[in-house]
């Protein structure tokens, strides 16, 4: 799930879930205009963005507008750019990605993808031409990631590839390319999604625990909401600050994508509306309270199965 500049909301089905269900193999990637929406089969054709893409992964949108999505099809990993009527391969189909996942962007429009199999976070430019397929090592099964302001790169991993895959596994590192040091930030529950608010703060979407959780810029954690057991939380995006968003009322927002844990392809984005970083910064301290949230949610906009 991601956000262009103007407020859209662009996001994808997840493949394999349909596969277990209907038989499908593919998925589409949806824009969401801004403001509230209701997806059924009837309206569906409104919200859709691109040909469907083989096994999506995960989303990313540019600084200009440019969407890239991540696929794994047939043992072999792709990043495909997506314009509303046609995709384009833009880096893969080959031995340099096995199992692609998140995708983040630098300042200077490189192109980061990290590959949950082979363990590596690969660096292109703008094009799509190979800077280093060994950007960074270590992480075990890269899941997602995404730069802070200081331009360090933030990689959310399940864990070393020899470990079972379940709650406890999960790793959160930080990446500094001027020293290339690796640091562990956080380790516990496996970490499903990530964005960082506008004041900085790292919150992290835990799947399997059924927590949203915050990291201040030290590494400190913070309990910031939890879901019933019934529920399963897939990826969140902040909207960005912008001119656009300003208008909407919707920038700094955090977007929150829910599905029933025994019913993948239905799924709600929830608004969030803060502030975060003040009850961050109250709650890293042992002082924000159950009334120190303040924070308001609606529904955004709902997904439903083919059948109903």
């Amino acid at each position: 799930m991601a956000f262009h500049t103007d407020g859209a909301l662009y996001f994808a089905r997840t493949a394999n879930r349909l596969r277990e269900i209907y038989g499908r193999d593919d998925a589409s990637i949806y824009r969401f205009p801004p403001g509230p929406g209701n997806m059924t089969p009837a309206t569906e054709k409104n919200f859709l963005f691109g040909p469907p893409i083989d096994d999506p992964d995960e989303v990313g949108v540019n600084a200009k507008g440019d969407v890239f999505v991540s696929s794994k099809s047939a043992g072999r990993g792709s990043v495909y750019r997506l314009e509303s009527s046609k995709k384009s391969l833009f880096a893969g189909d080959n031995a340099l990605l096995k199992d692609p996942e998140g995708i983040a962007f630098d300042k200077s429009g490189n192109v980061y993808v990290v590959d949950n199999d082979l363990g590596v976070v690969v660096q292109l430019d703008a094009t799509g031409r190979v800077l280093d397929p060994r950007w960074v090592l270590g992480i075990g099964r890269g899941r997602t990631l995404t730069f802070d302001s200081r331009g360090d790169l933030w990689i959310g991993s399940d864990g070393p590839h020899d470990t079972p895959h379940s709650d406890g596994s999960g790793r959160i590192f930080r990446f500094r390319p001027a020293s290339r040091v690796l640091d562990l930030v956080h380790s516990g529950p496996l970490p499903s999604g990530m964005s960082f608010s506008p004041g900085g703060n790292l919150f992290v979407a835990q799947r399997r625990s059924h927590k949203l959780i915050a990291l201040t810029p030290d590494g400190k954690r913070v309990e910031f909401a939890s879901f019933t057991g019934k529920s399963a939380l897939r990826t969140l995006a902040f909207a960005p600050v912008t001119e656009a968003t300003k208008k909407l009322g919707i920038a700094g927002d955090l977007f929150v994508m829910v599905f029933p844990r025994l019913d993948y392809p239905v799924r709600e984005v929830i608004r969030i509306s803060g502030p975060f970083d003040a009850y961050v910064k109250e709650a890293a301290k042992g002082r924000a309270g159950q009334d120190g949230a303040y924070l308001q949610t609606m529904a955004v906009g709902s997904l439903s199965p083919p059948d109903l």
